[in-house]
């Protein structure tokens, strides 16, 4: 039986890692923390439950389809539940939308905000369904290898402008400023600049229409530890507080993995979900493909961090009126986006994300309690020299406060516990490159073929999966990529693209 190894328990190689052994190959997961789950890690602390990364679950089915591969369902592992609205979006003027399940409920917000946008929003989410269909169905899970794959389709591509930006093309079609950016703000979740990133990533707004925004009962880590289970009962092996100090190589192939603490182990084929640069730099730092590889990396454009601020609060009966997922616009746009993306300093405002899981499961905090936490884009350790240590209990303090005058008042009062995650901890808890949330940055020169291949070029049995690589970031972007990932395994493996189905 072959022997392969995934590197990292993300979503990308946790789905990997299913793949990879529901078709018959003996896989090891390798987790440098005490708990799978990558980016999707859960704190707890004071009787709350706080998801530490992806918290929106757009996709169910290509959940569904790694619990088919042997047989199984999703639902016999973990609970999804609806949630609707998908957000509320706020901004300082007062205003709020609701962005909804219910098509007459979203056009009637859309008409009430400004009639003529109403037909431009239909139009809008007719070019969204033809991204998502280009862009997810058809090239989601497809490897990009070579130039000439990227050639094939870019017809296609083209037509779509794919070579101009999500807010250019969305304002196309809708005018008010408030709706372009209630219809513009998702390329910030997988770490991209709706000023810059390819219009393509459109698509996700039709993503999100046609299945809906899911939360699993437990919250995000309940989901991830239902994953960790289908592994191992496909007999999968997942070792935890295991982290990587090298990959050797030997003739031109990857060979083993050497732990921190000296244990050595020879697979057939090691796949990374590791974040790119640290895979090349570190772990191949011996080899001459790693170093090379590792220098031209760095020169790439890497996302946006994130500062994450986690807190409980008591007197739930106050909280009443936040919807589970909020998005808090500041009194800027386009200038705190460039400056998110480009430094050189901490901007003086901010829009958050406030997560509020307890409005769809109470029992993620103590009763009577909610959990919460306010997520905040904030620029990369290369953009912006920001000693975080010093910064960011201030920046806290700032988020807090705004919140308690606009959204959450007697947050201070109430406040149980709290706990932050800065840029410098994705930098040393997840060795993400410049404290990066989403690995590169997904402008259009970095796509596709663009991005990281799913099988490395010049070690044959090195592979990549994961935010890094093909199609990118969030969570149906990296199972995405471990579908793209162990169909080239298979192939390789069994010499058959049917094993790879």
């Amino acid at each position: 039986m072959k022997k392969a190894a995934v590197i990292g328990s993300g979503f990308g190689g946790l789905a990997l890692a299913i793949r990879l052994q529901s078709a018959g190959v003996q896989t090891t997961l390798y987790e440098k923390r005490d708990m799978p789950g990558g980016r999707a890690y859960v704190f707890r602390k004071d009787g709350f439950t706080f998801d530490a990364g992806p918290t929106v679950i757009t996709d169910p089915s290509a959940l569904e389809e790694l619990f088919a591969l042997s047989g199984r369902k999703l639902s016999d592992y973990v609970e999804m539940i609806n949630v609707d609205p998908f957000y509320r979006l706020c901004w300082e003027d007062g205003y709020s939308f609701d962005y909804c399940s219910d098509e007459t409920r979203l056009y009637d917000q859309i008409e009430q905000k400004n009639p003529d946008d109403l037909e431009g929003y239909k139009k809008f989410y007719e070019f969204s369904e033809a991204v998502f269909r280009e862009g997810y169905e058809k090239l989601g899970a497809v490897p990009f290898l070579n130039f000439w794959s990227m050639v094939r389709v870019a017809p296609q591509l083209t037509q779509l402008q794919s070579f101009r930006s999500v807010y250019g093309r969305l304002s196309d079609f809708i005018k008010d400023p408030q709706l372009r950016q209630a219809f513009s703000f998702h390329t910030l979740l997988v770490g991209g600049d709706p000023f810059k990133t390819s219009s393509i990533y459109a698509l996700i707004h039709a993503l999100e229409r046609k299945w809906g925004v899911w939360f699993p009962r437990g919250g995000t880590g309940a989901l991830v530890s239902g994953l960790a289970r289908l592994f191992s009962d496909l007999g999968g092996v997942i070792r935890l507080n295991a982290p990587v100090n090298e990959i050797t190589t030997h003739d031109g192939r990857v060979e083993e993995i050497i732990l921190e603490n000296g244990v050595r182990e020879r697979f057939d084929m090691i796949a990374s979900n590791a974040d790119i640069v640290h895979t090349y730099d570190t772990l191949l730092r011996n080899d001459r493909r790693g170093q090379s590889k590792g220098r031209s990396l760095k020169k790439k454009r890497f996302s946006n961090s994130l500062f994450v601020a986690y807190f409980g609060l008591k007197n739930n009966h106050k909280h009443k009126h936040l919807a589970h997922h909020s998005i808090l616009f500041g009194p800027r746009y386009r200038e705190l986006i460039s400056e998110i993306f480009s430094g050189p300093d901490l901007p003086d405002d901010f829009s958050l994300y406030l997560h509020m899981p307890t409005k769809t499961d109470p029992k993620l905090a103590p009763e009577g309690c909610s959990a919460f936490y306010a997520l905040a884009p904030v620029p990369n350790l290369e953009k912006a020299d920001i000693d975080w240590s010093a910064e960011g209990p201030k920046y806290r303090d700032r988020i807090f406060d705004y919140l308690e005058k606009r959204y959450i008042p007697d947050l201070r009062a109430d406040l149980v516990t709290s706990h932050i995650f800065t840029p410098a901890d994705f930098e040393t808890h997840l060795n993400a490159h410049a404290g990066s949330a989403f690995s590169i940055e997904p402008i259009l020169t970095q796509s596709a073929f663009f991005r990281i291949h799913n099988r490395d070029d010049k070690i044959p049995n090195l592979y990549f999966v994961g935010a890094g690589t093909h199609p990118g970031a969030g969570v149906p972007g990296v199972v995405g990529s471990a579908k793209a990932t162990a169909g080239l395994m298979l192939e390789d493996v069994f010499a058959s693209p049917k094993a790879a189905q």
